[in-house]
């Protein structure tokens, strides 16, 4: 298996920054040993003006049916001519894209210590595959990476030179071209795509590729046009995780869908955006500077927790980190962790922290982990408490039980807290037309009487009790703004007072 990534450059900005990028010195040929053979990576040129690296897998194909099942029926060694010769030695496919995430990871995740500006700036990048098993032919190549930035060619590979009527093979050469991608991208889209080409992976996909799907498909696979050809391709077309990988980038996709850059984020003035934190940026511009809506619910969950005696939280779906940032000011709060289906949420939420550069005693109280709500996770298993700000009307009504179950039934803190909008109070906002949500991902907004009753029917459901809190201004006609539930785990000693006064 072969392929070559070629960068140009100028004296300004020599082309052997490459190096720099991959980790690999031009000068050294190097070696790097894998479950199935040999990654060698070697440059043919490194001069100011161009530089090429080329990585070359070469596949030890005993050891390929060695480490698979390599037996037939019965136990007997099954001794099939076609275990050992194949095309795998040959034509890229999931074993060149687990080399290449193994030999050029830092590169992958845009980490480059001697010069930390390099991975962020998009690079004139050319790369060449020679060989590549493409299961749907020459339309489906450009069909994947034409809308990802990339000029395309792609040739198709005959089944014989000499015999031309014999028509093409599942074969093609590519070559990938662009100026405005980073070394990240490109590592992060041949990472995916490869495999997705070739139809097949040479080892048991299991639920923790939809992490990996995830990961290099950030920035790119939520809003890419055949996001559902590659996530089933790339999870073997297994229907579970396909659904799951799917429902997990649409609410990806959501998440940003407000988010023009990261570096608006990252600037962000605002607690959360839409009609209602508008109104309150513009009440704090008067001269009385009032307390925004957003710290009012900070504070409010912040009391709370400290009546629970909560000691170890989660914020589920934190966003940005605002709450987190909130918790972590509180000494009485020995493990905080932030949850977000988002990883672009999540890294803003990292810098907004300075993970990076907090003390070894401070960070070791917080942790940012991708999670999908609509899921059960053994991690979220023995907090105190479990405070979903914000959350539950950026759901379809139908998906809100699998959030409950996860919640309420899984994970089981022993208090929960949260809060949604009360839609009664809308007609106080004034920049907010008549019939409109505070913000437009907002799948429903509830009046009191609808958020106790989905309460109390979820504290009945999964054995907790309910308080109900008004945050912000509780206006006599249509109530607060926000309004608050406080879950508390029932205990055996309540269940037993509670059926003696009955």
């Amino acid at each position: 298996m072969f392929l070559t990534i070629t960068a140009t450059g100028s004296p300004e900005r020599p082309a052997t920054d490459l190096g720099y990028l991959l980790h690999k010195h031009p000068d050294n040929a190097q070696a790097f040993s894998t479950s199935y053979g040999t990654a060698h990576v070697v440059y043919s040129e490194a001069s100011v003006e161009r530089c090429t690296a080329a990585l070359l897998l070469e596949l030890d194909t005993v050891a390929m049916v060695r480490r698979g099942k390599g037996k037939g029926r019965g136990g007997a060694p099954d001794a099939a001519l076609a275990q050992y010769v194949n095309d795998r030695p040959y034509a890229a496919s999931s074993l060149l894209a687990v080399a290449l995430s193994a030999v050029f990871s830092s590169a992958m995740k845009g980490q480059c210590n001697a010069r930390p500006d390099l991975p962020a700036r998009p690079l004139p990048l050319r790369v060449e595959v020679p060989a590549l098993p493409a299961r749907g032919g020459a339309d489906l190549v450009r069909g994947l990476f034409e809308p990802l930035g990339w000029t395309v060619t792609v040739e198709a590979v005959p089944l014989d030179v000499e015999f031309p009527e014999w028509g093409d093979s599942r074969y093609v050469r590519l070559v990938l071209e662009s100026a405005r991608l980073t070394l990240s991208e490109a590592l992060r889209h041949l990472y995916v795509l490869l495999p997705v080409l070739d139809d097949a992976k040479h080892y048991w996909v299991s639920s923790d590729e939809v992490d990996k799907l995830l990961r290099a498909g950030e920035g790119w696979l939520p809003d890419h046009p055949e996001q559902q050809l590659i996530t089933s391709r790339y999870l073997s077309r297994r229907w579970s995780l396909t659904r799951e990988a799917m429902e997990r980038l649409e609410l990806v996709r959501l998440a940003e869908a407000d988010d023009s850059a990261v570096e608006e984020i990252d600037n962000a003035v605002a607690e959360e955006s839409g009609p209602e934190e508008d109104t309150e940026e513009a009440a704090e511009d008067t001269a009385d500077k009032a307390v925004s809506l957003a710290v009012q619910r900070r504070d409010a969950i912040l009391a709370a927790l400290h009546t629970s005696g909560s000691a170890r939280v989660l914020d589920l779906g934190c966003g940005q980190g605002q709450l987190v940032q909130a918790l972590l000011k509180d000494t009485r709060f020995d493990e905080i962790v932030g949850v977000d289906v988002s990883m672009r949420a999540l890294t803003v939420a990292a810098r907004r922290l300075k993970l990076d550069r907090m003390g070894e005693r401070q960070a070791a109280r917080v942790k940012l982990v991708q999670g999908s709500l609509a899921y059960t996770d053994k991690r979220l298993k023995g907090y105190d408490a479990a405070v979903l700000s914000e959350v539950i009307e950026h759901l379809d009504l139908p998906r809100l039980p699998a959030l409950e179950y996860a919640v309420f039934g899984s994970a089981r803190p022993r208090t929960v807290l949260v809060t949604t909008p009360n839609v009664e109070y809308n007609v106080r906002w004034e920049t907010l037309a008549a019939g409109h949500s505070r913000h437009g991902d907002h799948r429903f907004e509830w009046t009191r009487e609808e958020f106790r009753t989905w309460a109390g029917r979820v504290a009945q459901r999964h054995g907790y009790d309910v308080e109900f809190t008004p945050v912000g201004p509780d206006d006599p006609e249509v109530g607060p703004p926000t309004q608050m539930a406080t879950f508390s785990i029932r205990t055996a000693r309540t269940t037993a007072k509670e059926e003696k006064a009955a």
